[in-house]
């Protein structure tokens, strides 16, 4: 069961929430999946969502590299979500830690998932700790660029249907990262 760790209302109304839960069980409209420019997803969350999903989600992901190529680091796609509560789910592409430029792939990456949920309409997403994972971002960092991206791509699209953002991990570090950022920025101060 999915616990709401903290809040933030934006100036714009909309609401930031930091959830320590399972992305799968998520009921927004858009989870985000934590992907490689493959899309072949086997382990960590991508695994969790094809088992949970079912494999046409797989299946969506592979004709979609046949047909437009593996997905750069910093982009993402979208297919649809299976058997998920979420409509569809986007398969952002961060950065390998090590790679280098990490900070801007990472954020590019958020960038990317939500330009892809608001090519459907998206008014919910759901969104991970891309990269903080196998991928070895350290968390603290992972957490503070996709929250400053996630701000910066909503002051930037006004018009953007995202009413709801959820900043979901299973990790329980991961998602308290998430609720002590919101906390700050609804600080005074913050």
């Amino acid at each position: 069961m999915a616990q709401v760790l903290a809040s933030y209302r934006r100036p714009d109304g909309r609401v930031l929430e930091a959830v320590r839960g399972d992305i799968t069980e998520e009921e927004t409209d858009v989870i985000v999946n934590a992907a490689n420019e493959r899309l072949a997803h086997g382990g960590g969350v991508a695994g969790a969502i094809v088992r949970r999903g079912g494999r046409e989600i797989q299946e969506e992901s592979d004709r979609w590299v046949r047909e437009h190529g593996p997905v750069p680091t910093g982009e993402a796609a979208i297919t649809g979500a299976g058997r998920l509560r979420a409509r569809h789910v986007v398969h952002a592409v961060g950065p390998r830690w090590g790679m280098g430029d990490e900070e801007t792939l990472l954020a590019r990456a958020v960038r990317s998932a939500l330009e892809r949920a608001d090519e459907v309409g998206a008014r919910s997403v759901a969104i991970p700790a891309i990269s903080t994972g196998i991928f070895g971002f350290p968390k603290a960092d992972g957490v503070r660029i996709i929250v400053r991206a996630v701000q910066e791509y909503l002051d930037a699209h006004p018009r953007s249907a995202i009413s709801v953002l959820r900043l979901c991990d299973r990790d329980a570090e991961t998602a308290e990262l998430f609720a002590e950022t919101l906390k700050a920025l609804a600080s005074p101060s913050g």
